[in-house]
């Protein structure tokens, strides 16, 4: 037998059900069935629905709901199914970020980072910050902190459940403060580096005369500021009378599509210089170059690139390796072929992806980037290499050397790097005195260009000096073309 009791409260419970299932159907069905082949209703009944749970919740939940915590929610969700990491809702702190970032000031240490999104297809992927690039002459360059590396975690806090609007929160602060970041490089040299906070000023350009009258144009990204700042360096390069001029991309994030249209209008005096295409129309757009260049067009011209250089540094070196102006030398570059807007909502906004943009051979780069006509990359440490870097870095080595040795000569150095390497370190001589150098160099502004250890760049020089560098720019494949050479071979390696 039920209890009375039992029975009552198990009709209260069977009411509440009732109420739920009447209340699902209302939501399912808000909407008539007929209108479903429609998209226009099709999106209107998901908009209903949508405001409908919007309300209920409001209304029924358990405790008191802020709507705006609500309304924030729903839009991350909104734009993280997009799928796409440059689609993103910004709260009214990341807002402020954004534009800190646009003006050129804010606290922080200076790195451009990212953060993958879940993929269903790599679960095992580490959900990690990632470094596209450290912006140069500020805490976090200065640390040596380098393209490809990953934030695992921040002060002791793992990073991958953090959101971007928490780890720029963590990572941004006032100068002075300090923050400790736990570093993976690789596979598995991992380490901590203490970095003091400062007042980033986002720099644009740096130039220099190198050997062989060959000018230096290092540019850093593309702001609204760029454009004036590399006319100067052309001004002072031309008074030292440079006959060749190699263009710095490296580490380059990107910035204002503007901006790199302008300075590619420097170089090229007709033709293509990029391309955007849409599903709205209004984005779709053909920029051509404008017959008035600064560089002369019988200017041998060599260009930089590295896994560092993304979106509006891969659109200039695009365009100058397609229109056969440049010679591209370094590594594959980023891959980030789509173009976004932010549009403000309140004191929050968002920011979509409206567009691709393409090379003027008709490439997108998108996740694919650009491969350089010479490739020369880094040597890639070894395990046993790593292992020993790992330790020392853990040890303090090169900061314990540098801070006793504040003034170290050369000769310091080369007799302190031969004792790392007689104590068993097999890490290069070559690397070992640039981890010395750049921790001498991490309280002050280092070189324009470092012709002791760059290897890209000593190959720049190089090859500007070869007798046929005309020929080797006109033989070099356009951007489209290695990408179907490499399809290609992708099918035929799959025997399709």
């Amino acid at each position: 037998m039920m209890d009375p009791k039992d029975r009552g409260r198990d009709r209260t419970l069977w009411s509440v059900v009732a109420v739920v299932a009447i209340l699902c159907a209302a939501l399912s069905f808000v909407a008539p069935s007929a209108y479903a082949q429609d998209s226009k209703a099709e999106t209107q009944r998901y908009f209903s629905i949508f405001q409908s749970a919007f309300n209920f919740i409001l209304d029924n939940y358990v405790d008191v709901v802020d709507p705006r915590v609500l309304y924030e929610g729903a839009m991350q969700g909104m734009f993280d199914s997009l799928g796409d990491p440059y689609s993103v809702f910004l709260t009214d702190a990341m807002m402020n970020d954004l534009s800190d970032t646009t003006t050129g000031k804010f606290g922080g240490i200076g790195l451009y980072i990212s953060k993958p999104l879940p993929d269903p297809k790599r679960p095992d992927r580490r959900l990690f910050v990632e470094i596209v690039s450290p912006i140069e002459d500020t805490p976090g360059w200065r640390a040596g902190i380098m393209p490809g590396d990953q934030i695992t975690h921040i002060d002791g806090e793992p990073t991958e459940p953090l959101s971007m609007d928490d780890v720029l929160k963590r990572l941004r602060g006032e100068p002075g403060s300090t923050v400790t970041i736990t570093i993976l490089r690789g596979t598995a040299l991992v380490f901590d580096e203490k970095i003091t906070r400062a007042m980033i000023e986002v720099p644009t350009v740096k130039y220099a005369m190198l050997p062989n009258k060959t000018g230096y144009l290092r540019i850093i990204e593309f702001t609204p500021q760029t454009l004036p700042r590399v006319k100067d360096a052309l001004e002072w390069l031309e008074a030292q009378e440079y006959a060749s001029l190699v263009v710095d991309l490296r580490n380059n994030p990107g910035g204002l599509l503007q901006s790199v249209i302008q300075v590619a209008d420097l170089f090229l005096e007709r033709g293509i210089i990029v391309s955007t295409k849409s599903r709205n129309r209004y984005e779709n757009a053909v920029y051509q170059a404008k017959p008035d260049i600064v560089v002369p067009a019988a200017m041998r011209v060599v260009v930089l690139i590295n896994k560092g250089s993304a979106s509006a540094s891969e659109i200039l070196a695009g365009a100058l390796k397609d229109q056969k102006r440049a010679y591209t030398i370094g590594e594959n570059s980023y891959g980030k072929g789509s173009v976004q807007q932010v549009l403000p909502l309140g004191d929050t906004g968002f920011k979509l992806t409206m567009s691709r943009y393409y090379t003027p051979s008709d490439a997108n780069i998108d996740k694919v980037g650009i491969a350089p006509d010479l490739e020369v990359k880094e040597p890639v440490l070894t395990p046993e290499e790593e292992a020993s870097l790992s330790s020392l870095i853990e040890r303090d080595v090169f900061a314990a050397f540098a801070a006793s040795n504040p003034n170290a000569s050369p000769a310091q150095i080369d007799q302190y790097v031969k004792g790392l390497r007689s104590a068993g370190s097999p890490v290069s001589e070559r690397v070992l005195k640039k981890l010395i150098r750049n921790q001498l160099e991490k309280t002050s502004i280092g070189p324009v260009f470092d012709l002791e250890y760059d290897l890209q760049l000593n190959a720049a020089i190089e090859t500007l000096a070869e007798p046929d560098f005309s020929g080797m720019v006109s033989r070099a494949l356009s951007v489209k073309d290695v990408q179907t050479a490499a399809e290609t071979a992708a099918l035929t390696a799959s025997g399709k």
